[in-house]
């Protein structure tokens, strides 16, 4: 039972004051989740407090390695449409 920070982590500081049991820290390229820490904030709050404050989609992957804020889901912009709003402006 542990979250995991991915590379696509942008270091903003965000999720390490929130969270409960102090199990982010800061790695060589991105912050990590020290797993024996990591309790998912289980019995502490209803969601994990780093993903609901993440500002990066994709950075932080739950424990069965799906992410927390899927592509989408901070923007409201499903993914293939932004894939084809990305294409419209490359085109310009």
């Amino acid at each position: 039972m542990a979250l995991k920070i991915v590379e696509s982590c942008v270091n903003c500081w965000a999720c390490v004051d929130v969270c409960p049991s102090d199990a982010i820290t800061q790695g060589s390229a991105h912050f990590q989740i020290v797993t024996s820490k990591c309790t998912e904030c289980d019995g502490d709050y209803a969601e994990q407090q780093c993903a609901s404050i993440c500002p990066v989609e994709g950075a932080i992957l739950l424990a069965d390695g799906m992410p927390a804020n899927p592509p989408g889901s901070l923007t409201g912009i499903p993914p293939e449409r932004l894939a084809e709003a990305m294409n419209e402006i490359q085109a310009r």
